[in-house]
C-alpha cells in the first residue's frame, strides 16, 4: 500500500483501522473464542468420559480426529458459500450449527455416538476460520494484517486459558439432576455459542461500502486502500478449483500451516492427560493447563505487531516454527512436571506466535479471485494432516510406548520438515516481506 502525500492521509488511516477494528475484532474474538472451548472441551471431558463410555486412547484419538476429516471436507465450500451469501448470515449459520452439535456431545454413550457428533461438529464449524480471514481481508490493508490477525486468533489460546479451569469446574457439577460432570460441561459450553450465531444477524457488516457507522471520507479511504493492494503480482493467480487444490504454492503453504496446526491441536486434546500424568487432580490440571496458554496470548500480538513493523514475514513465521520443535523435543526427553510444563508453554508460544505473520504472508501470496478457496484449501489441509492425522499419531505411539512425552517425537520431525518447505518455498522472492513499514495503531 503507497502512502499518498499529506498529513491528512495518515490522520484517516489511523481513525478508519481504529473504527474497524473495534467495530469488529473484539466480536469475531469472542466467536472464535466459543468455538475453539467447543472444539477443545473435549480434552477435559476426557478425564471423566473416556471412563463412563470405555473408550481405550486410540478411540478417543480416533474420534478426535474426525473432527478434522469433516472439517476438510466442508471447508472449501463453506468458504465459497460465504464470499457467495456474506459473513453475516453465513457465520450466523456456522455458529448456530456447531453450538448445537457440540452441547449434543452429552447424548454420547459410547464410542461410536462420540464418532458421530465429532464428525458432525467438524463440518458445522468448517469455513469460520478462513471465512473470518476472507472477511477482514475485506476490512483491513496488508500493512496492518498480521497485528490485527493475531490479535483475533488471540481467542485461540484464551479459549483454553479460560476453558480449561472453566472446564474443570464443570466437571465438579457432577451428579447434578442425574447427569455426570462431562454432560454440564458440553450443554453449557454449547448452547451460548447458538445464542451468539444467531446475535451475528444483527451485528456484522459483510462490506465496507454497507458500513453505516464509517464516514464516506473513511470508506473512500478504506476502499482506495485495499484496491490499490490487489494491482500487484501475486504467487497463485486465480484458476479452476482443481487446479488450485494441486498448486505447489497452496500444498507447500499447507504443508507449513500443518506444523502449528498439529501441534495446537494435539495438545489441545492430549494435554490434560499428559499432565495428569504427573499425579495432577483434575482441577490442578485445568488450571496448569491454562497457563501455556496465558504466555501465548500475550507474546503472539506481540510477535504480529513486531511483523508489521518491521515488514518482515519469512522469519517471523520460520522463528517460532523452530521454537515448536525445540519444544517438542525437549518435552518427549522431560520426566519431570516443571520442565514439560515450560516445554509445553514453548511449544504453543510457537505455535500461535507462527499464525499473524503466516497468514499474512499467505494472504499476499493469493490473488483476490483465489483467496477464498485459498485460505480454505490451505486450512483445511492442514488441520486434516495437523489434526486429523497426528491427533491419531500421538495416540497409536501412546498405546504403544505407553508415554504421552514420547508421542511427541512425530510432531517434532513434522516441524524439522515444515520449516525446510518454508524456506525453500520463500528463497527466491521478497514475497516475505511487506513493502511499506507501519507504525501500529
Amino acid at each position: 500500500m503507497q502512502e499518498p502525500q499529506g498529513r491528512s492521509v495518515p490522520d484517516i488511516e489511523k481513525r478508519t483501522i481504529r473504527k474497524v477494528v473495534w467495530r469488529l475484532v473484539p466480536f469475531l474474538m469472542v466467536c472464535y473464542l466459543l468455538a475453539f472451548i467447543d472444539r477443545g472441551n473435549v480434552g477435559m471431558a476426557s478425564l471423566q468420559m473416556n471412563r463412563d463410555i470405555g473408550m481405550s486412547a486410540s478411540a478417543f484419538g480416533f474420534g478426535s480426529s474426525l473432527f478434522f476429516i469433516s472439517y476438510f471436507l466442508c471447508e472449501v465450500p463453506s468458504n465459497l458459500a460465504l464470499q457467495k451469501y456474506g459473513a453475516r448470515v453465513w457465520i450466523a449459520r456456522i455458529m448456530i450449527t456447531w453450538g448445537l452439535v457440540s452441547a449434543a456431545t452429552a447424548l454420547v454413550h459410547n464410542a461410536a455416538s462420540f464418532y458421530v457428533l465429532r464428525f458432525l461438529l467438524g463440518a458445522a464449524e468448517a469455513g469460520f476460520f478462513p471465512g473470518v480471514l476472507l472477511y477482514l481481508s475485506y476490512w483491513v490493508p496488508a500493512a496492518h494484517r498480521a497485528r490485527i490477525i493475531a490479535i483475533f486468533m488471540v481467542a485461540i489460546p484464551a479459549a483454553s486459558f479460560i476453558g480449561s479451569p472453566v472446564s474443570a469446574a464443570l466437571l465438579q457439577m457432577n451428579g447434578i439432576e442425574g447427569l455426570r460432570g462431562w454432560h454440564w460441561l458440553f450443554l453449557l459450553e454449547g448452547i451460548p455459542t447458538a445464542l451468539l450465531g444467531v446475535a451475528c444477524l444483527f451485528f456484522l457488516t459483510n462490506k465496507p461500502d454497507e458500513a453505516t457507522w464509517l464516514t464516506a471520507d473513511e470508506r473512500s479511504w478504506l476502499a482506495t486502500a485495499l484496491s490499490g493492494e490487489q494491482k500487484g503480482p501475486q504467487k497463485v493467480a486465480s484458476m479452476p478449483l482443481h487446479k488450485l487444490f494441486f498448486n505447489r504454492y497452496v500444498i507447500c503453504l499447507a504443508l507449513v500451516d500443518t506444523c502449528a496446526s498439529a501441534a495446537g491441536s494435539t495438545l489441545s486434546v492430549w494435554q490434560p492427560q499428559l499432565l495428569k500424568s504427573y499425579g495432577l487432580t483434575v482441577m490442578q490440571t485445568g488450571l496448569l493447563n491454562s497457563l501455556p496458554y496465558a504466555l501465548s496470548s500475550v507474546l503472539m500480538v506481540y510477535w504480529g505487531r513486531r511483523s508489521d513493523r518491521t515488514g518482515e514475514r519469512r522469519w517471523h513465521t520460520v522463528i517460532p516454527m523452530l521454537l515448536i520443535g525445540v519444544g517438542l523435543f525437549a518435552t518427549s526427553l522431560s520426566s519431570a512436571l516443571a520442565p514439560a510444563v515450560c516445554m509445553l508453554s514453548a511449544v504453543l508460544v510457537g505455535a500461535y506466535a507462527f499464525k499473524g505473520p503466516f497468514w499474512a504472508l499467505t494472504g499476499g501470496l493469493l490473488s483476490s479471485r483465489a483467496t477464498a478457496a485459498g485460505l480454505a484449501m490451505i486450512n483445511a489441509l492442514a488441520n486434516l494432516l495437523g489434526g486429523g492425522l497426528m491427533v491419531n499419531v500421538y495416540g497409536w505411539v501412546k498405546d504403544a510406548t505407553g508415554s504421552y512425552a514420547l508421542a511427541l517425537m512425530p510432531l517434532a520431525v513434522l516441524t524439522l520438515i515444515s520449516v525446510l518447505t518454508l524456506l525453500s518455498l520463500t528463497r527466491n522472492g521478497p514475497q516475505g516481506q511487506v513493502v511499506q513499514r507501519t507504525k501500529a495503531i
